[in-house]
């Protein structure tokens, strides 16, 4: 069975978004105040927040919706940095996670899947 991710958009107190990864029966989660990257040039900032149970997969409130749902595919890991492919509602996207030491940065690979 394929690893699930999910994207949730949350409305409040200010808008931001969690990107949630299904790791060793959990969901890892990172808040993502801008988003996910639209273009390689672009690192979004990537702060670890507590992993979620993977009945958070689904849930949404008046506070919080689904902006993309599917499943991701690990390409390659170190201490420093995970690059992953996340396979949604739209097409296939490469990313790469990258730990500053503090916080982490997503970044949208310039090498993108067919």
């Amino acid at each position: 069975m394929r690893p699930a991710f999910v994207l949730h958009e949350h409305h409040r107190p200010t808008h931001h978004f969690d990107l949630r990864l299904e790791e060793n029966g959990v969901l890892r989660s990172w808040a993502v105040p801008r988003g996910l990257p639209d273009d390689s040039a672009s690192n979004r900032l990537a702060v670890a927040v507590a992993d979620h149970a993977l009945d958070h997969l689904r849930y949404e409130d008046e506070e919080k919706s689904i902006a993309d749902i599917g499943w991701w595919e690990e390409h390659d890991r170190t201490d420093r940095r995970l690059l992953f492919t996340l396979h949604g509602r739209g097409r296939p996207r490469r990313y790469a996670l990258i730990s500053t030491g503090r916080d982490w940065l997503l970044h949208l690979t310039k090498e993108q899947p067919d």
